[in-house]
């Protein structure tokens, strides 16, 4: 496998983000200190084919998660020259049980992976998701992804997606919807994801431009209304991913800048 080095330079167009007047921070990891902050983020431990028959393991490692010139490094990495399950490692993190919230902004300035079989996510799960230690499975806890990415598709797209439970008990989802760069791919630069969250609908933002927005104030969607917590992952393979190959590069890095929450004053 052809190798590569992390470059968490900060050089970009995409620095600024304000959240406007009516709004203002109530939390925020802008991972400047030394290590990952235990805090706010749990490393979730998983085998693989756990998620989604995903191929990767998620480890508790430090050198699958860590801080790196002020940025937060997640590093999915293969471990053989097999492809197939249980040949990768990379990381899981999540803030259950440490910070959660019910609507407002949630914004990132990021850098994603790339290639064949890369599956970057970050989204949020229903506060109340029994495989944390609450009451309710999947899909009725609810699930908002603010960005995931498919290297099998396309590098220079994200998706916009909601998991939930319909009127039946079945699962529903709003169906990706997708944001497309004008050039180049997501890993070639960082850029702000910014999901706006209250009480009548969701929206999703990339650097400032909305491409996707759903109303929520109708008895099906109630679980949005829900505290939510945060995740983060590189996911490797699978059902929904593809699979990697001689042409995916190894280690892939999703580098994230910083995390923010704002909240209406």
């Amino acid at each position: 496998m052809k190798k590569e080095n992390t470059n968490t330079s900060t050089a970009s167009s995409n620095t600024a983000y304000d959240p406007g007047s009516d709004y203002q921070l109530v939390w925020a990891d802008e991972f400047d200190g030394s290590e990952l902050d235990t805090a706010n983020w749990n490393r979730q431990v998983e085998p693989a084919g756990r998620f989604n028959e995903e191929w990767q393991r998620y480890t508790d490692s430090p050198d699958n998660a860590y801080i790196e010139d002020n940025k937060l490094v997640i590093k999915a990495t293969h471990e053989s020259d097999k492809h197939g399950m249980n040949q990768y490692t990379s990381s899981r993190l999540n803030t259950a049980g440490k910070q959660s919230w019910q609507y407002g902004k949630i914004v990132t300035r990021m850098k994603l992976p790339h290639g064949a079989g890369m599956w970057p996510a970050f989204w949020m799960l229903g506060d109340n998701i029994d495989e944390n230690g609450g009451d309710t499975p999947w899909p009725f806890c609810g699930e908002i992804d603010i960005l995931e990415l498919y290297g099998s598709k396309d590098d220079g797209v994200v998706e916009a997606n909601i998991h939930y439970a319909d009127t039946d008990g079945e699962h529903d989802m709003l169906d990706a919807i997708h944001y497309k760069l004008k050039e180049g791919r997501f890993a070639d630069d960082y850029h702000i994801f910014e999901l706006s969250w209250d009480e009548k609908q969701i929206k999703w933002l990339v650097d400032g431009e909305q491409f996707a927005a759903v109303d929520i104030t109708t008895e099906e969607l109630k679980e949005f209304h829900n505290k939510y917590f945060l995740l983060l992952n590189v996911a490797v393979g699978g059902t929904w991913a593809g699979r990697p190959d001689e042409s995916t590069s190894f280690p892939q890095y999703m580098l994230v800048d910083w995390v923010r929450v704002y909240q209406k004053i």
